[in-house]
C-alpha cells in the first residue's frame, strides 16, 4: 500500500509571519515523501531435532473407582516403559485425565442404558533422537498404550533458520519497495519502521491407532522430513530522492 505523508505547519507558519518582520519572513515547510507499506514472509527449512509424540490409556470399569484404578495401573507401565527408554522426567508431561459415564441406547426401549464408567490418562512425550520416534511408539503400544499421537517434528533451537528468514524476508521487502520508488520516479527508499511475527512450521499431530505389535514385526516407519520456521516482516519505507 502506497500512502503519502505530509507533515503541514499552516498556523504556525501565519504566526510566524505575523510576529517577524517582513524581510525576515523566509519559512518553508518540508514534506515527506510517499510512503509504501510491505509484509513479507519468508520461510527457511531445516531437519527437526525433536520429535513430540503422545501416548494414553483407555479403561473401562461398573464403578468409577474400579475405572480409575485399573487406568492408573496401565499408566504407571507406560510411564515406566516411557523413562526406560531413555526419555528424562522433565520431557514427560500429563496431557489430561478424563473419567465418565458410559451408555448404551437400548432401541426397544427407547432409552440410554448406563453400563458403566470409562477412564482415560494421556501424557505427552518429548524425544530427542527423532530417529526413535517409530521404536518408541512401538515400545508404548506393547506395554498397554491404547492410543498414541504424533508425531510432531520441531527443531528444538530455531534461531539459526529464523535469522534467515528474518534476513531473506527484510531483504525482499527493501528490493520491492526500491522498485515502487523507482516506477513513481524517486531514487531509492529510506525505512521507517520494522516489525516481525515468527511462525515456526510445525506438521500437525496425527492421531494413530494402536495395535498390538509382535516382537519380530517391523518397526513402525516414520519420516521427519524437514520443517519450516516463517518469520513475517513489516516494514514501512519513505520515498527519497
Amino acid at each position: 500500500m502506497i500512502r503519502t505523508i505530509a507533515s503541514t505547519l499552516a498556523a504556525a507558519t501565519v504566526a510566524a509571519a505575523i510576529a517577524a518582520p517582513a524581510a525576515a519572513a523566509d519559512v518553508q515547510v518540508a514534506s515527506q515523501g510517499p510512503v509504501v507499506e510491505l509484509s513479507v514472509t519468508e520461510t527457511v527449512k531445516a531437519r527437526p531435532d525433536i520429535a513430540n509424540v503422545s501416548a494414553g490409556v483407555t479403561t473401562n470399569a461398573p464403578t468409577a473407582v474400579a475405572a480409575m484404578a485399573a487406568n492408573a495401573q496401565a499408566m504407571d507401565a507406560v510411564i515406566a516403559r516411557i523413562k526406560a527408554l531413555g526419555v528424562r522426567a522433565e520431557d514427560i508431561q500429563t496431557a489430561g485425565i478424563n473419567l465418565g459415564a458410559q451408555y448404551d441406547y437400548d432401541q426397544a426401549e427407547r432409552r440410554q442404558v448406563f453400563r458403566g464408567y470409562q477412564a482415560s490418562n494421556r501424557v505427552s512425550v518429548t524425544l530427542r533422537d527423532v530417529k526413535r520416534t517409530g521404536p518408541v511408539l512401538d515400545a508404548l503400544v506393547a506395554v498397554g498404550a491404547t492410543d498414541i499421537g504424533g508425531p510432531d517434528f520441531s527443531i528444538d533451537d530455531d534461531t539459526a533458520p529464523r535469522a534467515q528468514a528474518r534476513k531473506a524476508a527484510f531483504d525482499k521487502a527493501q528490493a520491492q519497495a526500491t522498485e515502487y520508488a523507482r516506477w513513481a520516479g524517486y531514487t531509492g527508499v529510506r525505512v521507517l519502521s520494522v516489525s516481525e511475527a515468527v511462525n515456526p512450521g510445525r506438521p500437525m499431530p496425527q492421531m494413530m491407532e494402536a495395535r498390538a505389535v509382535s516382537a519380530d514385526a517391523k518397526s513402525t516407519p516414520v519420516e521427519p522430513g524437514l520443517v519450516g520456521t516463517a518469520v513475517t516482516v513489516s516494514v514501512t519505507f519513505e520515498m527519497t530522492r
